[in-house]
């Protein structure tokens, strides 16, 4: 009797072969999105006001709350980051599947190649509005949120196609609460996390592409997967709610007392971090979704 995997390439000899336009269309727009939140948040002062208000917020959360979030970052090491790329390769290398390896391990390491390279050494962040401290060095892109991304996008890539929605289950919440987590902690700004998300998704995408124009991915024509369809749907309603909380939060005390004062007045302050941890949340999820869908019914 054939197996899943032996009957899952089967369809691959009839159906019209897979484009890889798809991939490359996100990695442009991916890499333009970062550019953009860039230019929005560090290099205009209504950016830096707001974000500034946001991390001022953030000293306002619960005790409990903060150390969760601290204990959550803290876990990502080398250390660990080197385990779960170990634990990504082998599943590449137990399926006989070094391109996949490859493709995989090549996306978290770059991930962090580009982001340490970018905010140590290429990226600034000028001084448009009266601060000091901590907050006038530049933390853009985070590099945590961008090992939560990537580690969740290899392990998409390098799993089979019926393990998937594990793999999702286990790891997107995992992935969009450590965004989350680090303005919880005052580790990152939002614009950190929403050019982490693009960044790591835009290098997903190049790995894709590179593997479709291998050949190395064909069309699933088997079930439906249920429980699948289920996360997906939850993910894009969070997705949504995410997106109008943030716009709430932020509208309503710009709406009552304007730009000055929403980023100047304490209780706003609260409001503005709240509003900067929901579309942190709703930007990791998007950037997910938009991967995930890339991948809808494609197998390796």
């Amino acid at each position: 009797m054939a197996s899943e995997e032996e009957s899952d390439r089967r369809p691959e000899q009839v159906a019209a072969p897979i484009r890889s336009r798809r991939w490359a269309v996100i990695a442009v727009a991916a890499f333009g999105v970062a550019a953009l939140v860039y230019v929005l948040a560090v290099w205009t002062a209504t950016g830096q006001a707001l974000e500034n208000a946001a991390l001022r917020g953030a000293d306002q959360v619960d005790s409990a709350e903060a150390g969760e979030a601290w204990r959550a970052l803290d876990e990502i090491t080398v250390y660990s980051l080197a385990v779960a790329v170990a634990l990504i390769a082998l599943v590449g290398v137990l399926r006989r599947r070094w391109d996949l390896a490859a493709a995989a391990v090549g996306v978290v390491v770059l991930g962090q190649v580009v982001v340490q390279g970018l905010k140590r050494f290429v990226l600034v962040r000028p001084p448009l509005v009266e601060v000091t401290g901590d907050y006038t060095h530049n933390s853009l892109p985070s590099g945590h949120t961008a090992i939560a991304m990537t580690v969740l996008f290899a392990a998409v890539i390098v799993a089979p196609h019926r393990w998937r929605g594990v793999v999702m289950l286990l790891l997107l919440p995992w992935a969009v609460g450590i965004g989350q987590y680090t303005l919880t902690a005052k580790w990152h700004r939002l614009s950190d996390t929403l050019a982490a998300d693009a960044i790591a998704l835009a290098l997903a995408a190049l790995a894709s592409w590179w593997l479709v124009r291998r050949g190395a991915l064909h069309r699933y024509e088997g079930r439906r997967r249920v429980g699948r369809a289920v996360i997906g749907a939850i993910a894009a309603m969070s997705a949504v709610v995410g997106l109008v909380l943030g716009g709430v939060l932020w509208g309503v005390p710009l709406a009552r007392a304007g730009l000055a004062g929403a980023v100047r007045d304490h209780d706003y302050e609260w409001d503005v971090h709240l509003g900067a941890g929901s579309f942190a949340s709703a930007g990791s999820l998007i950037a997910a979704l938009v991967f995930l869908a890339s991948w809808r019914r494609l197998a390796t």
